[in-house]
């Protein structure tokens, strides 16, 4: 079980992806809507059944009363993705002025979002929306920065057009030392790849220096519905996004898992007088090959 937040640089099919990977997950699910510039599944997956009274906005005031409201209010403002209530959202915000509301709201969410992961046993996926930056470092008003330094992984969302990977790239050294800096270490970045252009996933892996951990297909059928709602497409369950999405599921969770495993086992040291013979060695082995 993890905690993963999408960002991307700037619209790349951030909350579809969100949604494919917790609608596709195989243990219970939830989708928290954070992002600060407003949610989009309230007006569309949901076809407005989700009344403004419902969602991520009503948490601030419940947090200010201390976090046994907050996690009262956290569980009343969930609202079911599929019949049996196995997948679950947190509608995101109807207006983007709320945002500066919930300054101190993201610390104490990223909280209850890491209880429900590690001892309910939930996949949690957070739309965090587009990346702000501000003088290098992550907009405390534009991004919901503290659920991004606190996720087990965070995903930068791109297309593998030249136009996502050239704006990718004025993102990744900042996020990166964001997450060195403040977050939960460099090296819980990684790439969602949306295949909707002519790189391969290696190829905007080198380009990017940054790993490719899970890609989905451009499925536009599947894609609109998400977006739009409606009346779901005959067999969206089988869809190429619903597959791949559980391929990209067990993929961003065996990353999670070898990194835990790396943070409890960290590598053993090497003897200094070990390393210098080693050194001598190969250095002989050059030799010997003149």
């Amino acid at each position: 079980m993890a905690v993963t937040a999408l960002v991307s640089a700037k619209s790349c099919g951030v909350t579809t992806s969100a949604l494919a990977l917790t609608l596709a997950s195989r243990r219970p699910s939830l989708l928290a809507e954070c992002d600060p510039a407003g949610g989009t599944l309230r007006a569309g997956f949901l076809n407005g059944e989700a009344a403004a009274g419902f969602g991520l906005f009503h948490l601030a005031a419940a947090q200010r009363s201390g976090p046994e409201a907050l996690s009262n209010a956290f569980v009343n403002h969930l609202w079911p993705l599929d019949e049996a209530g196995h997948r679950k959202l947190l509608p995101g915000l109807t207006d983007p002025a709320q945002a500066s509301a919930l300054g101190l709201t993201w610390p104490r969410l990223s909280e209850v979002l890491h209880i429900l992961s590690t001892q309910a046993g939930h996949d949690v996926v957070i739309d965090a929306g587009r990346l702000a930056l501000d003088t290098g470092h992550l907009n405390e008003t534009l991004t919901p920065a503290p659920l991004i330094h606190q996720a087990d992984q965070v995903l930068l969302v791109i297309r593998s057009s030249e136009a996502s990977l050239a704006l990718a790239r004025h993102m990744i050294d900042p996020l990166r030392t964001e997450l060195q800096e403040r977050g939960s270490g460099p090296d819980t970045l990684g790439l969602l790849l949306i295949e909707d252009g002519p790189y391969r996933a290696h190829q905007v892996g080198d380009a990017l220096k940054t790993p490719v951990l899970a890609t989905l297909p451009w499925d536009q059928v599947t894609a609109e519905y998400f977006a739009s709602g409606g009346r779901p497409p005959r067999g969206h369950a089988r869809s190429p996004l619903l597959r791949h999405a559980r391929t990209a599921t067990e993929q961003i969770e065996a990353a999670v898992s070898r990194r835990r495993i790396q943070q409890e086992y960290p590598a053993r040291r090497c003897n200094p007088q070990l390393a210098g013979v080693l050194q001598h060695l190969a250095g002989q082995r050059g030799g010997n090959r003149g």
